[in-house]
């Protein structure tokens, strides 16, 4: 028969290994013999920080103002203890200067610590939130002159230290004639540089100002060169003769002193030159004023006087009458009121080198009268005032100075400003 054909499904287990590779990382500890050391230099490039640029900073430093080592900032620095004293500090010194405008939380107006050595003018000194908004300036003499703008930080310094009024109170304190000689007076100092004290003349009364004379005022320039800022560069303290030369034609450093105006026909020192600058004339003046004080000193005070511009205190007793100071030779002691004030207008005009520009005709006005006061017959020749329109001292322009200013019905021909403007407006 036919075998039976049987369908089944079967179904069987076969058990498989199957082996597959899973990434893990596995820490392992292996202990490394190290045999040797090797030195080797990395170099690290860092980008470096950037660094503010402080305007001007060359200029400035070229200037005296940035000079640490200039006897200006330097004069303290053997001293014991090594500090600027409170009546310098303002001038001589960044810590004082802020001390004084109250930029560092003081009282304004004085310097109430004593400052360290070894710091000068520096930009903190003149820019700060105090000297932005000043705007007026007190002089020695107590006046005080308003409606400035930046030269204000200029003038606080440059101002002196003396005026008028130590003068007369000095005098009117010892007691005596004006041929007296007195213990109690000495020499009086204006100090440095005072130039705002010159160029505002007899307004600030910085010099002495003889009883019954009349001074020439503030001398302006144009307009854009009439303070100290237009006139010097703040920074560096430079002329800016490049703009000098737009009314005085060719000036440098070299000329300066022979400008003169066209218009002064004075002959102030006698000596016959009408073409000589301003400056010379000054010159010529102090020699006259030099020589009386000497005549004075010897003939009426019977003790010979003799002056030194760098050695304090500045006039010295000529023992031997030689004409120079000599070893040994002390301070003049023997001051009369008619010698103080005739030393102190000197000193005025000799420590402004600058004075021929800044006020000249007031310094001229100062040595006149104190020659005049020394011996009257002296002046034979010299002359106080300039010619006319130029004589700024004279009654046509001072007769208004105690309102203040010249009214319109007179301002056209007794001012600077009037015709001018007359003019422009009919």
């Amino acid at each position: 028969p036919e075998p039976e054909i049987i369908e089944k499904e079967v179904t069987r287990e076969v058990m498989v290994e199957v082996t597959r590779e899973v990434e893990k990382e596995v820490e392992v500890q292996i202990e490394v013999e190290v045999t040797r050391e090797v030195e080797k230099e990395v170099i690290v490039e860092v980008a470096p920080e950037p660094v503010a640029e402080i305007p001007f900073a060359e200029l400035w430093v070229s200037s005296g103002h940035a000079d640490v080592e200039a006897e200006a900032f330097a004069h303290w620095d053997e001293d014991d203890p090594p500090v600027v004293p409170t009546s310098c500090a303002k001038c001589h010194s960044e810590g004082g200067y802020l001390d004084f405008l109250g930029v560092d939380g003081t009282e304004a107006g004085v310097v109430d610590t004593e400052a360290a050595i070894g710091t000068v003018v520096s930009c903190i000194a003149c820019h700060n939130e105090a000297t932005v908004v000043m705007d007026s300036v007190v002089f020695p003499s107590g006046v005080e002159v308003t409606g400035l703008g930046d030269e204000a930080r200029c003038m606080q310094c440059h101002q002196g230290r003396a005026s008028n009024a130590s003068v007369a109170g000095a005098i009117e304190a010892a007691g005596v004639g004006d041929d007296e000689t007195s213990e109690d007076l000495r020499f009086i100092n204006i100090h440095y540089y005072a130039a705002a004290a010159t160029k505002y003349g007899g307004e600030v009364m910085g010099g002495y100002q003889y009883e019954g004379k009349v001074y020439d005022a503030m001398f302006a320039h144009p307009d854009g060169f009439d303070t100290c800022n237009e006139c010097h560069d703040p920074h560096t303290l430079e002329l800016r003769f490049e703009e000098c030369s737009t009314c005085h034609a060719g000036i440098d450093a070299e000329t300066v002193k022979d400008v003169r105006m066209e218009g002064s026909l004075v002959d102030f020192d006698g000596d016959g030159d009408l073409e000589e600058g301003i400056y010379y004339e000054i010159v010529g003046l102090q020699d006259a004023l030099y020589a009386a004080m000497q005549a004075y000193a010897s003939e009426v005070l019977e003790a010979p006087i003799v002056y030194d511009a760098h050695a304090y205190p500045y006039f010295f007793a000529d023992a031997d009458g030689n004409g120079q100071v000599d070893e040994g030779e002390g301070g003049f002691a023997a001051w009369s009121p008619r010698l103080l004030k005739a030393a102190y207008n000197y000193q005025v005009v000799a420590k402004d080198p600058g004075g021929y520009a800044h006020g000249g005709k007031y310094l001229i006005q100062l040595l006149y009268d104190s020659i005049e006061d020394l011996n009257a017959d002296l002046v034979a020749g010299l002359r106080r005032i300039d010619h006319g329109h130029f004589a700024g001292s004279e009654e046509a322009f001072r007769h208004w100075d105690e309102e203040g200013e010249v009214p319109a019905s007179c301002a056209k021909c007794h001012s600077a400003d009037g015709l001018p403007l007359f003019l422009q407006e009919g």
